[in-house]
């Protein structure tokens, strides 16, 4: 078979690790992706029975077994119209990572790296300062980028505090993202008293000289932290950048989106653990 066969349909290759239950990762991005008319092709970097916000859990590393499973995708030609990472757990699989970026990105491939590192101010366990450090590296590499607010601080090397940051804070940290490689930014996750706001800065848009500040979008505060939801908003991110939705009107409909989840998981009584109940909802992001 000719491998560019294989190739008619968009596709995104999405790394990340796979839980079975809570609703995170791979999990969540595989049919939103789909339902968003691209083909998602899951690369796992770990499988999980279920997430790490439970008592217990059973836990598998792939890292050894990535480069093969890559090759395979290598001896079928595939080509990827958008590339996205999200929880990496070493520098090795970092640097699979950056050498998968190089081998099949092509000109109009999409790249989005959501760079997560932490939450609330701290980082997580593994991520020493080394892999900090990696993690730069691997930004570099991004179209777009979609941390939150902790994960741009330290990307940066600015102090984190939760609440009082001036707009032009963010766009300072948003310009210090910018300067590591990706052109078009989105900070999550940013306490404005009863509101959550996400910043959106896109430097072609700054470099026109308009004036051009960045948008914050506010939305109230519903419920709890739950699990999934930036693993959701980078995947509606992703797909709507393959399918050309303009930068601010995707990074719109994902926040909207999710927030519907918040609410349905709210109304429905789902637990905390359990992530967003976003398949009661999921039709609404279909393409027409």
């Amino acid at each position: 078979m000719n491998s560019s066969e294989h190739n008619h349909q968009k596709k995104i290759a999405v790394i990340n690790d796979f839980s079975g239950f809570g609703r995170c990762s791979l999990a969540v991005s595989l049919p939103i992706i789909s339902t968003m008319k691209i083909q998602c092709c899951p690369l796992p970097t770990s499988v999980f029975s279920n997430h790490t916000g439970f008592d217990s859990f059973y836990f598998r590393d792939f890292t050894d077994y990535m480069n093969p499973y890559i090759e395979e995708w290598r001896k079928l030609g595939l080509r990827f119209n958008g590339i996205t990472s999200g929880f990496l757990g070493s520098k090795q699989q970092i640097d699979i990572v950056k050498a998968f970026i190089k081998e099949f990105q092509m000109k109009d491939t999409i790249v989005l790296v959501d760079p997560v590192m932490g939450d609330n101010g701290v980082p997580y366990a593994t991520y020493t300062k080394d892999m900090c450090q990696e993690m730069k590296k691997l930004v570099s590499y991004a179209d777009i980028l979609t941390p939150n607010l902790t994960e741009a601080c330290i990307l940066t090397d600015t102090e984190y505090r939760q609440n009082g940051w001036k707009m032009a804070e963010i766009q300072e940290l948003a310009q210090k993202l910018q300067s590591m490689g990706p052109g078009k930014i989105v900070i999550t996750g940013i306490i404005q008293g009863e509101f959550i706001a996400n910043y959106c800065y896109d430097a072609k848009e700054y470099e026109k000289d308009t004036g051009y500040k960045g948008k914050f979008m506010r939305t109230h505060k519903i419920g709890s932290t739950r699990s999934g939801t930036g693993d959701i908003f980078a995947a509606i991110v992703a797909a709507d950048a393959v399918n050309g939705v303009p930068f601010e009107a995707s990074v719109r409909k994902a926040s909207g989106f999710i927030k519907k989840c918040i609410q349905k998981s709210i109304d429905l009584d789902i637990p905390l653990t359990d992530g967003v109940c976003f398949e009661e909802v999921l039709s609404e992001l279909r393409v027409r």
